[in-house]
């Protein structure tokens, strides 16, 4: 049990360093921690299972969810929430096994990783470690809707529930 001398000097020392805390540089900060500046961000190392497709910006999420896509454990979707609610994809993780990177470009091997990664606009561009940046598929503006496909779709959903009703 301590006693109020106690605490009332570990109240003190804890202000005294969060005073001296906000004075410092984020360099500063970062040479005073005991690993300096050694320790590497997540994925710039390139020792993970993974290549990891950016193609939406971390500004625009405020909580993550990662999904299984494909066969477990090869293809994963990671989905940003927006604070409108509104989902979409923030990045994409592909493993090791099913693609490469030749020349600063990532080339996917798999047919279901491929089949996956179809959104995607333009070459997939290494930025470091095993992270690559892409650019998300177009918006299609409301003038050009519906598209030949969101028909199709329709049409098919639309004779799906005349079998069911048994018409």
């Amino acid at each position: 049990m301590a006693i109020l001398r106690q605490r009332r000097a570990a109240k003190k020392n804890i202000r005294k360093a969060q005073s001296r805390g906000r004075g410092m540089t984020k360099r500063k900060h970062s040479r005073m921690q005991s690993k300096g500046r050694a320790r590497l961000r997540p994925g710039t190392g390139g020792g993970g299972n993974y290549y990891r497709i950016e193609v939406r910006p971390n500004a625009k999420f405020v909580t993550y969810r990662i999904q299984d896509v494909g066969r477990s454990g090869h293809t994963k979707r990671l989905a940003g929430r927006r604070a409108n609610g509104s989902w979409d994809t923030k990045s994409w993780l592909i493993h090791k096994k099913d693609a490469h990177v030749k020349r600063g470009t990532l080339i996917v091997d798999a047919v279901k990783a491929k089949t996956v990664l179809r959104g995607i606009r333009g070459p997939i561009r290494h930025l470091k470690g095993d992270i690559f940046h892409a650019k998300p598929r177009r918006k299609i503006p409301e003038r050009e809707k519906p598209t030949a496909a969101q028909r199709r779709a329709y049409l098919k959903n639309i004779k799906k529930a005349q079998q069911v009703r048994g018409h």
